[in-house]
C-alpha cells in the first residue's frame, strides 16, 4: 500500500490525524495490531487491569489515584491551554475531565485528543515541571493555566 492509501487506514481505524513524524514502518505495525485486536479481541478485562494498576504505581509511587494530579485542581476547575493556535479549554470534574462536551477518565485522554499523540496529561497542560520542554522544543506550547471557578 502506499503511504497515503496506509494514511486513510489510520485515520479510519484511530479516528485520528496520523502523528506527525510517525514512520511508515510503524505506520503499518500500528495498522496491524489493530487488524489483529479487530480479528481476534484485544486483550482481556483483567489483563487491563493488571496493566492499568502497574502504570498507576508507575506514575503514582505512594499508590494514590492514577492521575495523580495536584492537590489544587478540584472539580469545577478549568484548564486552558493553546495548542497550535487553537485554545482549549477543559473543566475538572469529580470522576474526570469534561473537554468538548464529552467526558475523559484522565488528562492524558484529554491531551492525546487535543495533539493527536500520547503524552502525559498533566506535564501537557502545565501542571508538573517537565512541561517546559513542550516549550523548549517548539511542539506547538504558547500557554497554559488554570483557572479556579
Amino acid at each position: 500500500m502506499s503511504t497515503s492509501q496506509l494514511r486513510t487506514l489510520w485515520h479510519r481505524y484511530y479516528h485520528v490525524p496520523v502523528p506527525k513524524g510517525l514512520s511508515r514502518d510503524l505506520l503499518i505495525r500500528f495498522i496491524a495490531y489493530r487488524l489483529q485486536e479487530e480479528a481476534q479481541g484485544g486483550l482481556g478485562k483483567a489483563t487491563l487491569r493488571r496493566l492499568e494498576a502497574l502504570g498507576a504505581r508507575l506514575r503514582c509511587p505512594d499508590g494514590a489515584d492514577s492521575r495523580c494530579l495536584p492537590a489544587s485542581l478540584r472539580p469545577g476547575t478549568t484548564l486552558v491551554r493553546e495548542w497550535n493556535g487553537t485554545t482549549h479549554m477543559v473543566l475538572v470534574l469529580e470522576d474526570g475531565f469534561e473537554y468538548r462536551g464529552e467526558r475523559f477518565p484522565s488528562l492524558t485522554k484529554v491531551a492525546a485528543a487535543i495533539s493527536g499523540l500520547h503524552r502525559s496529561g498533566p506535564a501537557f497542560f502545565g501542571l508538573k515541571r517537565d512541561a517546559s520542554r513542550f516549550a523548549e522544543q517548539g511542539r506547538g506550547f504558547a500557554r497554559a493555566e488554570v483557572r479556579d471557578v
